[in-house]
């Protein structure tokens, strides 16, 4: 986006009392940051939230040196600075009340990313650290892009689990981007912009302060599909995560430890108030792989027969990976590791592909993840 249009983007949010949520308001009249700059006083005032004070602070904004500082600041930086309208913007994060009308962005995003969030103590573990490393791990060899936030603990052991399945994972920082915190992580924050993104909604320089965590954290759970908890004290900002997952309707999964753990108090409490126990990744694919796609086609007419999915005009009705799914496909069951390995496809395509084909009808999911051709 060149700056003759981003630059009313980071005006708007350089100016105070205009939040987040008011700047949506203002994005919902008028549609872009360069119609909000040329709106009159009073049409401004219209908007929901807008006083007569931040109306004049719009109407009469002059600090572009500052906008063109930071500009320059992200060229220089090799950082993007996505907008909520961008394409690249986490699809999923729109749907919060509050989502963030911008995004630094250290790496790439991409609109074909699955997310999943994995949170959890700063000190954590050894327990905690080997076996967030390995879920994440497998995560990564399933396709699946984990989110977390950096930290000393699960957070930082989630992003070189990820890595270690040369899979993509993002950093959500509660700083600038320029901001590196914990300093330690210096090698890792490089390693994570290589194969994925760290992404922030604070403008460069921004120290980590105490308030910024807790809105670091809806970022987190707002652009994924469910929330993992690996480990938490009774007390842990993990939780705050896991509650603000629950108010944007995530999933909420919990890694179960000793009862003698005092860092297991948190995930404990979890599972008794319903978030799901975790064992494996596949505890966690079986819930969010109904929200993966979020448009099926509706199922072909007609009646369904063996080969119906393969022969005549029902063939036309199913898309390359669908037929082949389908040619591998057996009348007794398969465990999902076997498909994907005889497709030779992607865990994510194959993932995908076997809920649409759920949908429409041709195959059924058992339990162990197990998949066989409808009768």
């Amino acid at each position: 986006m060149s700056y003759d249009t981003l630059k009313y983007w980071l005006a708007l949010k350089s100016i105070e009392d205009v939040g987040n949520v008011t700047y949506i308001h203002l994005l919902d009249a008028f549609g872009t940051p360069r119609n909000i700059f040329n709106a009159p006083i009073d049409a401004l005032t219209k908007v929901p939230r807008i006083t007569n004070k931040i109306a004049s602070a719009i109407n009469s904004f002059s600090n572009w040196e500052k906008v063109e500082r930071e500009y320059e600041l992200a060229e220089k930086s090799g950082v993007s600075i996505v907008p909520s309208q961008s394409p690249f913007y986490p699809r999923n994060l729109l749907n919060i009340y509050d989502y963030p009308p911008l995004l630094y962005v250290k790496g790439t995003l991409s609109d074909k990313d699955i997310y999943i969030a994995v949170v959890g103590s700063r000190i954590a573990s050894t327990y905690g650290k080997f076996t967030t490393e390995r879920l994440c791990r497998e995560l990564a060899f399933k396709g699946i892009t984990t989110v977390s936030g950096m930290a000393r603990g699960i957070d930082s052991a989630a992003h070189r689990g990820s890595l270690a399945g040369n899979g993509r994972t993002v950093a959500v920082l509660g700083s600038g981007i320029d901001v590196i915190y914990p300093p330690e992580n210096k090698n890792l924050y490089e390693k994570i912009a290589t194969n994925g993104a760290v992404i922030t909604e604070f403008p460069f320089s921004s120290l980590p302060k105490g308030p910024h965590f807790p809105a670091r954290n809806r970022i987190i759970s707002g652009m994924s599909l469910g929330v993992v908890v690996v480990e938490a004290n009774e007390k842990s900002g993990s939780l705050i995560t896991a509650r603000t997952a629950l108010e944007q309707g995530r999933e909420v999964f919990a890694v179960p430890g000793s009862i003698d753990s005092p860092g297991t108090k948190g995930t404990h409490k979890l599972i008794r108030e319903g978030a799901k126990l975790i064992e494996n990744v596949y505890d966690i694919l079986e819930e969010v792989l109904p929200q993966i796609e979020e448009r099926i086609d509706p199922p072909p007419s007609g009646d369904r027969t063996e080969s119906a999915p393969v022969s005549g005009s029902d063939c036309d009705t199913f898309e390359k990976m669908e037929r082949e799914i389908i040619d591998i496909m057996e009348k007794k069951p398969q465990q999902i590791d076997s498909i994907i390995t005889k497709s030779g496809l992607t865990a994510k395509d194959v993932l995908n592909t076997l809920f649409s084909l759920e949908l429409k009808g041709y195959i059924e999911q058992l339990p162990g993840k197990h998949f066989k051709l409808k009768e």
